[in-house]
């Protein structure tokens, strides 16, 4: 496939949950060797699309390809080894709590590889290298710090060097500082590995400074999509009022309800 061909390909993609319609008819291309961002606001369905790329959930129409190969239609060995070169890291990290760091970022390989254990070891003191953490790998999950269990969790993404890593939530929870290394981490990870890196996120500032590519979406709607610059000076108004953090705009302040006078007045 040429490397101008998008990674990832979605075209008029439908999805809903009973009567709430998330997806309504979206198309989205993620580029090769890039970090997109699929911003927006909370409950726009910004998880649920990295499950419908990952295979865990079907559309109810439109198409999903990934490297070519459409997932929606995969059988399970073939969805299968398609995720073992996808990595995800996952909002809350989930580390397997009983094992150590170090057993961790070796789960993947002693799973899904007949390697050696010398050579594993040697990968998983290389991806451990990679995120600063060597030093820890014999540390438990609740001996660390949250932005260091978001690390080793990149790390653990990372074992079978995929070709693609989705971040779900990355910089939630963390402090100044260990967002700052997140947010260094993925670009140079990124770039160094030439990984294609997915980012859902509505932390606008952290994300805008690394993403090559931003889709805002809202109401199962792709509402506008373009580089950070473009869309931090969008002259949409909901964009606008995203992206800047603006309290008025397209998105209201109340929630739809009668005049008030009628709400007061209407037991009386």
């Amino acid at each position: 496939m040429s490397t101008d061909e998008p990674l990832v390909r979605i075209r008029d993609l439908r999805f809903s949950r009973g009567e709430r319609v998330i997806f309504d008819g979206v198309d989205i291309d993620i580029p090769r060797g890039a970090v997109t961002a699929i911003m927006g606001p909370s409950g726009t369905g910004k998880t649920t699309l990295l499950k419908l790329i990952g295979g865990q959930l079907r559309p109810d129409s439109g198409s999903i390809e990934v490297a070519g190969e459409a997932v929606h239609r995969l059988g399970t060995r073939d969805l299968y080894r398609l995720r073992m070169r996808m990595g995800m890291l996952f909002q809350s990290g989930a580390l397997l709590t009983d094992i150590s760091v170090f057993d961790n970022v070796a789960y993947p390989l002693r799973e899904h590889t007949g390697l050696p254990e010398s050579l594993i070891r040697k990968l998983v003191l290389l991806k451990l290298e990679a995120v600063g953490l060597r030093g820890a790998r014999e540390l438990m999950p609740n001996e660390l710090s949250g932005g260091m269990a978001r690390r080793v969790a990149l790390a653990r993404a990372m074992a079978l060097d995929p070709m693609m890593i989705m971040y779900d939530e990355p910089f939630t929870g963390q402090d100044p500082i260990s967002m700052g290394v997140l947010v260094e981490l993925i670009r140079s990870l990124n770039d160094a590995s030439g990984l294609s890196s997915v980012i859902v996120s509505h932390d606008v500032a952290e994300t805008a400074r690394i993403a090559d590519l931003i889709y805002v979406i809202s109401n199962g709607k792709v509402i506008e999509h373009g580089a950070p610059e473009a869309m931090l000076n969008s002259s949409s108004a909901w964009t606008s009022q995203f992206m800047n953090g603006l309290a008025d705009g397209p998105v209201p302040f109340h929630y739809p309800a009668p005049e008030l006078k009628v709400d007061l007045l209407g037991g009386a």
